[in-house]
């Protein structure tokens, strides 16, 4: 009996001895797991080591003067088109603007087809909330079109009740129609706005200040058309995807630009400089 009582003893330690051993990879999985979601986390915010790695910074735009538009040649210029090249040279890879759906954009970022949104974008909630943005860098609001022979008519937003309106698809102009309770339909970009005015498909459009003071009234292709009611004010930004390193790196690009007057110089270039920020 002492020897069947000794031996259960002996097995009880054993049991217990291998036990103790049993836990020692759970504690190494917890370092491990923690070890995974650092890396992760490292991966997520290494968006600037992708894009150098690959060469490009590919950036969402759409036709929008004076920010991104095509000279006669094709090649897209404008205030945020020079920029993100002079971003994209700074970071050593070449720069490729590629016109997007504009409603699309979180998605196309999401999707990695594109790494950036860099297009008078204005930082609206919806935005703050599914991309990492930089500091603002221009002041704009969204203003209204109409037909030039008409404007005295529509000089607050209470007159604008009964107008049937052109907007961009996801835009902040799409949120100021919605916000005042306003007759529209969604279009392509503001571009394709402007022109559901000229051909009088649309009694009305909202588009940004900035766009509209390049666009429209005298001396431009817009000649008929003119800008009233200004609805809001508002900030553009740049977009990167969420965690992404970039943004502070750029951030860190318009301040230097500011300071070596690079950036006020491309501003005036495009008639901006009075919606600059100063970083």
């Amino acid at each position: 009996m002492k020897k069947k009582i000794i031996a259960f003893i002996m097995g009880l330690t054993m049991a217990f001895s291998m036990a103790a051993c049993g836990t020692a990879p759970k504690t190494s999985a917890t370092n491990s797991s923690s070890q995974k979601d650092t890396t992760v986390d490292k991966t997520a915010e290494s968006d600037m080591a992708y894009v150098q790695e690959k060469g490009t910074l590919v950036v969402g735009i759409t036709d929008f003067a004076p920010m991104d538009y095509q000279d006669e040649n094709g090649e897209w210029i404008g205030f945020d088109a020079d920029m993100a090249k002079a971003f994209g040279a700074s970071l050593g890879v070449e720069v490729e603007l590629i016109p997007i759906e504009w409603g699309s954009k979180i998605m196309e970022l999401d999707g990695k087809t594109i790494d950036c949104v860099w297009n008078g974008m204005t930082l609206t909630d919806e935005v703050l909330s599914s991309m990492e943005c930089s500091k603002p860098y221009c002041n704009n609001a969204q203003v209204v079109i109409v037909s030039a022979d008409t404007a005295d008519q529509y000089q607050d937003t209470d007159s604008l009740a009964d107008l049937n309106f052109a907007v961009e698809e996801g835009s902040a102009g799409e949120e100021q129609a919605e916000a005042f309770g306003l007759t529209f339909i969604p279009v392509l970009d503001q571009a394709s706005a402007l022109m559901e005015v000229a051909s009088g498909t649309c009694d009305a459009a909202i588009i940004d200040s900035l766009m509209a003071a390049a666009m429209v009234g005298e001396g431009t292709g817009y000649a008929d058309l003119t800008y009233t009611v200004s609805l809001n004010s508002e900030e553009y930004g740049v977009g990167f995807r969420k965690g992404s390193d970039l943004a502070a790196a750029l951030n860190d690009f318009f301040a230097a630009s500011y300071a070596d007057g690079s950036i006020q110089a491309c501003a005036e270039t495009y008639g901006v400089q009075a919606a600059l920020i100063e970083q």
